[in-house]
């Protein structure tokens, strides 16, 4: 039995992670960033980077995922989309707060022959595993609470 109802669902879904990918560029760039040139712990730094992905991933998902899912005003379609991600923030701040020393002593202890610190690896694979783990709840509480007019709307 597949996950998906339909193969729209199936496309849904394919231009979701690339919606994701973008937002994981977002995402990863702002965090780098602000980690970087102000030195701001990793928790601070995902949190504001966390915010400008979710508007980007908004954006193209309401216009390009889900087009066919603006049945609603896009102020109560924002706020839907917002509180779905707020709730993944709750499930990634954990991740990112138990997750970054361990990732931060393994990437220490191996002999890495690159250019990367252990710090800059440790800490992006921290938010890659937080951005997976969301990127799953996001997408089945968005499409099934925040999208779901799209079954209603004949394309």
């Amino acid at each position: 039995m597949s996950i998906f109802t339909s193969s729209q669902d199936r496309i849904r879904f394919i231009r979701f992670i690339t919606v994701g990918v973008i937002g994981a560029v977002v995402d990863f760039g702002i965090m780098n960033l602000l980690s970087k040139l102000f030195n701001m712990r990793l928790i601070v730094a995902a949190t504001v980077s966390f915010i400008f992905a979710i508007i980007s991933n908004f954006l193209w998902n309401r216009f390009w995922t889900y087009p066919d899912s603006r049945s609603r005003p896009v102020a109560r379609q924002l706020t839907m989309f917002f509180l779905v991600n707020v709730a993944g923030l709750a499930i990634r701040l954990p991740i990112l707060h138990f997750l970054e020393l361990p990732m931060l002593r393994f990437f220490e202890r191996i002999a890495l022959n690159t250019s990367l610190s252990s710090e800059f690896l440790g800490k992006n694979f921290t938010l890659m595993v937080a951005v997976g783990v969301v990127m799953l709840w996001n997408f089945f509480v968005n499409r099934y609470w925040t999208y779901n007019d799209v079954d209603k709307v004949k394309s």
